[in-house]
């Protein structure tokens, strides 16, 4: 079990570190639960992040395939937007499950981010982004997101190719999972409500 344990309540920040350790994206979450393996934690639309653009000034997307990699990054204050989601971020599997849910509220699909697990830190878990993803949608199944890039990041060293085949077989097992329709893709958290009332997580001062 981790040295650090966190209840219900607080807010950690799960922190997205490069391969040379600095810190990318930094993203809040209210926690759920918490046994010192698996940590639940709640990030709702409209929650203030730390995210990331390439120093050009442009964001991933707005870049060719041959230079998200390559080109340094940057941190940029952001906000969560677009949907919530509750997540489930077990300390040594390489991928945490994320329940999406829709503005009005309702459950929409999985999204499987596929990761590097590094321990925790007194303030909240550490990964390195696995790029690679899966998406798991109710009734259709399962598919991979962001090949290209992830294939493109081994190419640019952001990865190893030892990296990226335990990031695969970890995709694999979890769409195992979702095709025979076990935990986590059995439903559960699928009607989860935030309490009312609840604010949004807060970055910790100076992050912001």
């Amino acid at each position: 079990m981790s040295d650090y344990l966190w209840e219900p309540g607080r807010t950690v920040v799960e922190r997205f570190l490069r391969p040379d350790g600095t810190v990318g994206q930094q993203h809040p979450l209210r926690v759920i639960s918490d046994d010192g393996q698996v940590l639940f934690g709640w990030l709702p639309m409209g929650t203030p992040i730390v995210g990331s653009r390439l120093a050009d000034g442009r964001t991933l997307r707005e870049a060719p395939l041959a230079e998200r990699f390559r080109v340094p990054r940057v941190p940029v204050p952001g906000t969560w937007h677009g949907s919530s989601t509750l997540r489930m971020i077990p300390e040594e599997s390489w991928s945490s499950v994320w329940w999406f849910f829709e503005p009005d509220g309702r459950f929409r699909d999985w999204y499987v981010n596929l990761e590097v697990p590094l321990g925790r830190t007194a303030g909240g878990p550490d990964r390195i982004d696995g790029v690679l993803d899966v998406v798991v949608t109710p009734g259709q199944g399962w598919r991979w997101k962001d090949e290209d890039e992830a294939e493109e990041a081994v190419a640019a060293g952001r990865l190893t190719v030892g990296q990226l085949d335990r990031l695969r077989a970890e995709g694999e097992r979890i769409g195992a999972l979702a095709e025979r329709g076990t935990f986590p893709f059995d439903g559960t958290w699928t009607g989860f409500r935030p309490e009312p009332g609840w604010p949004v997580p807060a970055l910790p001062a100076g992050l912001g």
